[in-house]
């Protein structure tokens, strides 16, 4: 039975992210939410595209008005007014001045903004009552965000709202991201119903598959459902043969624990796998198996997670240590490890101290300070009903067995 670290680092070890080369593919930038870039975009904009305005006001030569006081205002002509989208028509000599709005484009000749509200106007003519501190104040100069040619954003992010914002801003209408992973997600146990069948004495219906696709195209996996998979022999080798042929990543749950029915082991043996982990000192989540595979004739490596079965196990353990592998595998180059933050527990956490503990429970941001609020009820790893709203899991330490109310307690965010 390993530490979960270990686990988690020998897991993280073995992933090897997609091929910046063959993973790739070109999409429009309207479905490109959530996608992984998998090269460098540069544009061949300045931005700004030019020098304009920061506030509304009037464009000025500085040395016209570096002196300006409320006893001795500046008087200036105006020569031109320059609203947003307009291109200026004037070069401004001294003692003339554009009125001007925010982002407008600066006229030639001008150098700094004087806001409105330093200013009195009078027809053609505008008083300044107080300079700017410098020459260039409330000027955005050309390029001063962004210069042309060097990189706009690095390969390997995520990309939200503002990344494509930014796209957009620099007229990038396709683009190459990383497909998503393959992720092939199948389940054991002859006690497993789908949701259509009627319920017989003793049977439960598969939930785990459901959550498994949930959470795998959150994390940016392509989720491939196989079903539900009978304990025999035969039928889950030909399932895991079947899925290392088309996955990047396997998840199977159930049949990895220690019964008379749980055969992954020892079928991912018999077909080639190097088995890393079999279990891991977590709880929930002990039995869990990672495993490799080397895929003919590609040669591509594919991971192989044996997940518990019991519903809460199966999420946890997908948290813990699948979801990481995934945003890894996805080719994202940082943000893939696991999140904790430090949180104040309002209630007891109570474990037996043999293994690295998981409470499951709702994480609240306070005055600036995460609290833990432990979900009611039941902490059984077949509990899935106060799963629901879980944000995060409260680690209660290997050797401890009480974390008291309002001590601090480190924290997986989960999403």
């Amino acid at each position: 039975m390993l530490p979960v670290k270990q686990a988690e680092s020998i897991i993280l070890e073995w992933v090897q992210p997609l091929d910046r080369q063959q993973d790739v593919e070109k999409i429009d930038l309207l479905v490109a939410s959530d996608r992984i870039l998998a090269e460098p975009v540069t544009s061949n904009l300045d931005f700004p595209h030019w020098h304009n305005s920061a506030m509304d006001g009037y464009a000025v030569r500085y040395e016209d008005v570096k002196d300006a006081s409320t006893e001795k205002p500046a008087i200036l002509q105006i020569v031109e007014e320059i609203p947003a989208g307009y291109a200026p028509q004037i070069t401004i000599q001294s003692g003339k001045t554009a009125r001007i709005f925010t982002g407008a484009m600066m006229p030639p000749g001008a150098d700094t903004v004087v806001i409105q509200e330093v200013t009195k106007r009078e027809g053609s003519r505008v008083a300044i009552f107080a300079a700017p501190k410098a020459a260039g104040a409330f000027v955005r100069e050309r390029g001063c965000f962004y210069k042309a040619g060097s990189t706009l954003l690095n390969a390997g992010i995520a990309l939200g709202a503002p990344e494509i914002a930014v796209l957009a801003a620099a007229q990038c209408t396709c683009l190459r991201v990383y497909r998503r992973p393959q992720v092939v997600i199948f389940s054991t146990g002859n006690e497993l119903v789908d949701l259509a069948s009627p319920l017989e004495p003793g049977q439960i219906v598969d939930s785990n598959q459901y959550a498994l696709a949930t959470a795998v195209a959150k994390a940016g996996g392509k989720p491939v459902l196989l079903g539900i998979v009978k304990d025999e022999p035969e039928a889950l080798k030909k399932a895991i043969a079947r899925s290392v042929e088309i996955a990047d990543m396997v998840i199977s749950t159930g049949g990895v624990s220690v019964g008379d029915y749980d055969y992954v082991d020892e079928i991912l043996a018999s077909l080639g796998a190097k088995i890393h982990i079999r279990s891991v000192g977590i709880k929930p989540g002990k039995p869990l198996t990672f495993a490799t595979f080397v895929s003919y004739p590609s040669n591509n490596r594919v991971l192989y997670f044996g997940l518990p079965g019991n519903p809460v196990s199966t999420l946890v353990t997908f948290w813990r240590f699948v979801q990481p592998a995934l945003k890894k595998l996805s080719g994202l180059n940082q943000g893939w490890e696991p999140v904790f933050v430090q949180a104040r527990s309002l209630q007891d956490l109570h474990s037996d101290g043999e293994r690295e503990s998981y409470l499951w429970g709702q994480l609240h941001l306070v005055d600036g300070q995460y609290e833990f609020h432990l979900a009611s009820g039941s902490h059984s790893s077949g509990n899935l009903i106060n799963l629901v709203q879980t944000n995060g899991l409260a680690l209660v330490p290997v050797g401890k067995t009480l974390i008291p109310a309002g001590e601090k307690v480190q924290v997986l965010l989960v999403s």
